[in-house]
């Protein structure tokens, strides 16, 4: 992990547009809790096929000129014409936005095979550097356990590769709780040029149903000693939030221990379990 060395550890928070008048004021709550960490960015999800185009783009902006922090909203190029991300990709640029974190997407439900102009991740990036240069910085998705849809680990490594060699500035990682998993995907990287900082997905572990739920449809691997001591727990939300926090809190640790450039928080529009984690890692005095 020497190459990731170099890097000075950042840290970010990953918000979903709400859809309801009570999930905006819950949101703008969370939002200025995390501001007072001073991270280096937020981030907004983007639905599947452009499913919240127009919600994460207003989010990503009122974020930005609420709080002060920079804001990166997530684009994917599944479902959408090269007109219509050149159209947004503008708005953002037009909104003193400088940050995207880009990614293929997935499919909604009932569109088929109709996967748009763009087929890649990659081919994502390229469009975005053709069209504004450096404008951006741009963060792609990394998966230290593989994508659950590529074909092999060599395929998928090459399918990163290819992102990094488009344009990609650095990488969040999809979680994970597997340190090793991590740790020879860096291995791996660095013996293929890779030289981007790829900073790690932090989910933290707060709900049974939800865990299982989320890793099923990634393909994130929960380690047996976890799984079991969460499923023998599973309806005592007390004993699974002490439990999650403090494993992520040890993974976290080792991680930045070993030189992982940072920690990006999935954090679901909730406080407490992200802020827990921040706090037993000690950021605020880093």
């Amino acid at each position: 992990m020497k190459s990731q060395q170099q890097y000075k550890p950042r840290f970010s928070f990953e918000f979903f547009p709400p859809k309801t008048d009570v999930g905006i004021t819950k949101l703008k709550a969370v939002r200025e809790e995390f501001a007072k960490l001073n991270p280096a960015f937020f981030s907004v999800t983007y639905g599947a096929g452009g499913s919240t185009r127009d919600r994460t783009f207003d989010t990503v902006t009122e974020t930005k000129t609420s709080t002060g922090i920079n804001t990166a909203p997530h684009l994917s190029c599944v479902g959408d014409t090269r007109e219509q991300l050149r159209g947004l990709i503008n708005q953002y640029k037009d909104n003193g936005i400088n940050r995207i974190v880009t990614l293929r997407g997935d499919l909604p439900s009932g569109m088929g095979s109709s996967v748009g102009e763009l087929q890649y991740a990659s081919d994502l990036v390229s469009f975005i550097r053709e069209e504004t240069g450096d404008h951006f910085h741009l963060e792609v998705a990394a998966y230290p356990e593989m994508h659950p849809q590529a074909k092999s680990m060599d395929a998928d490594l090459q399918a990163f590769k290819a992102k990094v060699d488009a344009g990609a500035n650095s990488a969040i990682t999809q979680y994970f709780y597997n340190i090793d998993a991590y740790k020879f995907f860096i291995d791996s990287c660095e013996k293929m040029g890779i030289n981007i900082p790829i900073v790690v997905g932090v989910m933290p572990i707060t709900n049974h149903d939800n865990l299982m739920r989320f890793s099923n449809m990634c393909g994130a691997e929960i380690p047996r000693w976890i799984r079991t001591r969460i499923e023998s727990h599973a309806t005592d939300l007390d004993y699974i939030t002490k439990f999650g926090e403090e494993v992520v809190t040890n993974l976290c640790e080792q991680l930045l221990d070993l030189g992982a450039p940072g920690l990006h928080f999935y954090t679901l529009n909730q406080v407490e379990p992200s802020l827990s984690i921040w706090n037993n890692l000690g950021l605020s005095s880093k």
